[in-house]
């Protein structure tokens, strides 16, 4: 794959700033620094992250942590106008302009102190996007050197199709994990095992932390079993789950807890057995498979 040299593991930043932690300067170079030393090089941003200001906020860590800018990989994304005071949006909506996306992908070199992005991923799909339109800004920012890859996030697969005529798309992040098993027979990971394309899940650890239901009950009963039987945690065993599949997921995690980073990077040693990875399979679905 084009971006094999990416972490297994990549680590998100969407809560690290205004949405999350609220992490200052300092705090943001610490935990760069942290995340790094565990083998997770790759970090995953979007323009739209901490109403627009995350991006920034990791810019001016990176720069106080004195790391090489090739220590590290970044994705980013553009394509969403986000309703907040930072914008002057009467709607939430999608923009995939040429202009706009030009402007977009320099703005966030801008604000993360950097001259390329490694990957920019199409946030989402519009209903209104042009591919040829989006092809000649992709193009352009290809050529110039300001990204190195570009991938979608959310995308079907016909969606998919439609760009790859015009741009070669290396990446594809979506939902994905033991409770949103959907990519997994839905076509999608064939379809991006079949075009060649890396798989990245956004949520990977699912709702079995978010919600007390009879589906995340049966889970967190085998992850207990499996626990003792792998010496492992339960955030290790579900990122392991992903981690099992021929796709060759690459899971974000989005904590900004260094305990929970340092765990979540060891989860790429754990090597599920296969009657214990359908065992999950199954807790998740309520029935065995057919």
């Amino acid at each position: 794959m084009p971006i094999e040299h990416f972490s297994r593991i990549i680590s998100g930043v969407m809560t690290w700033g205004e949405w999350g932690k609220n992490l200052n300067t300092k705090e943001v170079a610490q935990l760069i620094s942290h995340t790094v030393d565990q083998g997770i090089t790759t970090i995953d941003h979007a323009d739209i992250y901490g109403n627009y200001t995350t991006e920034a906020l990791f810019g001016g860590g990176f720069k106080a942590s004195s790391l090489n800018r090739n220590a590290i990989q970044i994705i980013t994304k553009c394509g969403i106008q986000h309703l907040c005071p930072n914008r002057d949006n009467k709607v939430k909506h999608y923009n995939y302009s040429k202009d706009y996306i030009i402007w977009s992908a320099e703005k966030s070199l801008k604000n993360l102190q950097t001259d390329y992005i490694d990957l920019l991923l199409l946030h989402r799909p519009s209903p209104l996007m042009n591919p040829a339109e989006i092809a000649e800004a992709v193009q352009k920012l290809l050529k110039d050197g300001k990204i190195l890859h570009v991938g979608v996030s959310n995308f079907t697969p016909p969606q998919t199709d439609l760009l790859k005529k015009h741009i070669p798309i290396a990446a594809n992040q979506v939902e994905c994990s033991i409770t949103h098993t959907q990519p997994m027979f839905d076509g999608s990971l064939d379809h991006m095992i079949s075009n060649n394309i890396a798989p990245m899940s956004w949520s990977s650890l699912g709702s079995v932390y978010k919600k007390d239901d009879e589906r995340t009950r049966r889970i967190t009963r085998v992850l207990d079993t499996l626990s003792k039987k792998y010496s492992a945690t339960t955030d290790q065993l579900l990122l392991a789950w992903l981690l099992k599949h021929p796709a060759k997921i690459r899971p974000v995690i989005g904590t900004a807890t260094p305990e929970r980073i340092s765990l979540a990077a060891k989860s790429v040693d754990i090597n599920l057995e296969l009657e214990d990875w359908f065992m999950l399979l199954e807790a998740s679905e309520g029935h065995p498979v057919a």
